[in-house]
């Protein structure tokens, strides 16, 4: 686990260096040096506990509490910062929040392992900071600041590594899906700052949390699982919501 976390991080950076070059874009100041500092640490500790509890806990505890409170620490900032959105926004952001739930659950056996909700709580705080943090980087300084964001994240799995003394090291089997995950990763933290940027954080960090629908997607498409009721539902509400918070 912690292998793939690692290359993921040097796959990311590595993105965001020759981004942030193809764009020009200023060296990052002072005030996004401290902010990117913070969001690595937070989302070292988002992803760390979230594949920890899905690993050791149970997925319909462990994942629903992550995507809600990574989804509702950036609309309780939004609405700090920026005030309250219009009412047919705030109807969809509360759908949307729904559809992480129910998109979330698993439906398997929960078997004899604990719940993991403590890992949930921690990875959906993580991500929830994260997202605040990175929002904070200045107008069109995007890539730079990640740069940062991926050096620490490595630094704090590293830390984490050799103070617990887990195992670290990459199989080969799953080397191009680490590098497609340092990808996906970066692909989308990217879009999600230039979104905060371009309008609201509330909106783009409740957007950003619907990623299990894709998922469910997916799986469906490629994998030829079934989809649920609750599943369905879920992906039901979350078109309702991005139609209601674009409509807004």
């Amino acid at each position: 686990m912690f292998g793939v976390v690692l290359l993921s991080q040097f796959v990311g950076a590595t993105i965001a260096l020759v981004l942030a070059v193809l764009r020009s874009e200023p060296v990052p100041s002072s005030a996004d040096v401290g902010w990117a500092i913070a969001g690595g640490v937070a989302g070292s500790a988002g992803i760390t506990s979230l594949y920890y509890g899905l690993a050791t806990g149970r997925i319909a505890v462990v994942a629903p509490v992550t995507g809600v409170l990574a989804a509702t620490i950036p609309v309780v900032a939004g609405w700090i910062l920026q005030g309250t959105p219009s009412g047919l926004q705030f109807t969809g952001i509360g759908l949307a929040i729904l559809a992480v739930v129910l998109v979330s659950m698993s439906t398997d056996p929960t078997g004899p392992r604990a719940s993991g909700v403590r890992y949930g709580l921690v990875g959906g705080v993580g991500f929830g900071l994260f997202n605040v943090f990175a929002s904070r980087f200045a107008q069109g300084s995007v890539f730079g600041p990640l740069v940062i964001v991926r050096a620490f994240e490595a630094i704090s799995v590293v830390l984490f590594v050799m103070g617990t003394r887990r195992a670290w090291r990459l199989p080969r089997s799953v080397l191009l899906l680490a590098i497609a995950v340092g990808v996906g990763d970066m692909a989308g933290n990217g879009f999600f700052i230039l979104a905060a940027q371009a309008g609201r954080l509330d909106i783009a960090g409740v957007l950003s949390s619907l990623y299990p629908v894709t998922t469910i997607v997916l799986a469906t498409l490629l994998l030829h699982e079934r989809v649920t009721r609750q599943h369905a539902l879920g992906i039901g509400f979350a078109i309702a919501a991005i139609a209601l918070i674009a409509g807004g």
